[in-house]
């Protein structure tokens, strides 16, 4: 019976260490830009090869 309440107590400090690093996250705006990381290899100029 103790090792089920390691289990849960665990896994909630777990669960809520990772809710925690999402929030951070969003906050510090890792998740704003959503459009140009698809679109950035369309603008990007090609790199001439030197003979």
């Amino acid at each position: 019976m103790s090792v089920i309440l390691v289990l849960i107590i665990t896994s909630i400090v777990v669960a809520v260490v990772f809710l925690g690093a999402f929030f951070w996250a969003v906050k510090s705006g890792q998740y704003d830009d959503t459009y140009s990381p698809s679109v950035r290899m369309l603008f990007e100029e090609k790199t001439k090869k030197k003979d």
